[in-house]
């Protein structure tokens, strides 16, 4: 069949439709959601996300429709989402949350963000948020001191310890270096900070790392360095260099340990809010929830690979073994 014969007979059919059937998929709500990270990096995230919408009664295709934005420039896409008034923002992450909330003071926004968002300035109260948005506060940057912690029960002896932050990522290398600094007191580790925003700076920090013989890298959290798991797991391991990361997806790419908020089911309760949103519900009221469930990854086979062992207390506190 010829291309315009399609289109003809396309018409044709559409013609015939109930004026009630056309209606409804008019009517049907879209959600848009931008976000920094391509959905192939993690397929279970969008089914945290769609399971969260069928928990309020949700399903993309049946009764939603859910664009997805992927891209590095959030700002000039997100005003695209706001030009075409869709029902409702989810922004995954704190760059896309930040457009969005710049963006626009009408359309409803779920955020997901790493850090405190009264800090950010994007609610007054965590309780009762004014204005358009609200969201999940996913614990990443908070996680830090834990994370140090258990990085100095998987090295014992570590004495200095290089911390790798991105400037660009203000608010979260602020909040990881502040409980780093703390807990590092604490300990009675040593700590200097070393700063990546590209990745030949990245590059460089591991450089350092080995000319300056650290005993172990702590990589703060942080949407870039989330983008590059895979880089510095790599250069983790081709270098020898113990270190532990803020998520799971540095430990499947092959980091020593990780530990995080449960990003699946954050994603669920960023789903659960946007399908409380299309069913009546004003982001004001609804306060900014927390994440509460995380997870402690540790890849046995790069510890293998370093040179260490385990203490059983880690392997029985992990969710997940990687062998």
């Amino acid at each position: 069949m010829r291309r315009r014969d399609f289109i003809k007979l396309s018409g044709g059919v559409a013609a015939t439709w109930p004026f009630a059937a056309r209606a409804q998929q008019r009517a049907m709500p879209v959600i848009g959601v931008p976000s920094s990270q391509s959905p192939g990096m993690r397929p279970d995230l969008l089914r945290g996300f769609h399971q969260g919408l069928k928990e309020t009664g949700y399903m993309e295709g049946e009764n939603v429709t859910i664009e997805y934005v992927w891209a590095d420039n959030q700002d000039r896409l997100i005003a695209e989402l706001v030009r075409r008034q869709f029902a409702v923002i989810v922004a995954i992450g704190l760059p896309a949350s930040e457009s969005a909330i710049k963006a626009t003071t009408t359309i409803p926004i779920v955020f997901t963000v790493p850090t405190d968002p009264v800090k950010l300035g994007f609610v007054t109260n965590l309780a009762r948020p004014t204005g358009n948005a609200t969201g999940i506060h996913f614990f990443v940057a908070e996680l830090a001191a834990k994370r140090l912690e258990i990085l100095h029960e998987l090295l014992p002896k570590a004495a200095r310890v290089a911390v790798l932050i991105n400037p660009a990522e203000a608010a979260i290398a602020a909040t990881n270096l502040q409980g780093v600094e703390t807990a590092a007191s604490a300990m009675g580790l040593k700590i200097e900070v070393l700063n990546a925003s590209t990745t030949s700076e990245i590059d460089a920090a591991f450089a350092t790392y080995v000319r300056e013989r650290f005993d172990a890298f702590f990589i703060a959290s942080g949407v870039f360095f989330l983008a590059r798991a895979s880089q510095l797991a790599t250069l983790a391991i081709g270098h020898g260099v113990p270190a532990i990361f803020a998520g799971r997806e540095w430990a499947e790419a092959g980091g020593l340990a990780s530990y995080g908020t449960n990003f699946t089911d954050m994603r669920r309760q960023a789903g659960i809010y946007a399908g409380r949103i299309l069913n009546g519900a004003k982001p004001a009221d609804l306060p900014v929830t927390q994440s509460t469930k995380f997870e402690l990854v540790i890849n046995l086979k790069t510890a293998k690979t370093l040179g260490l062992k385990v203490p059983q207390t880690l392997l029985v506190a992990a969710d997940e073994v990687i062998e």
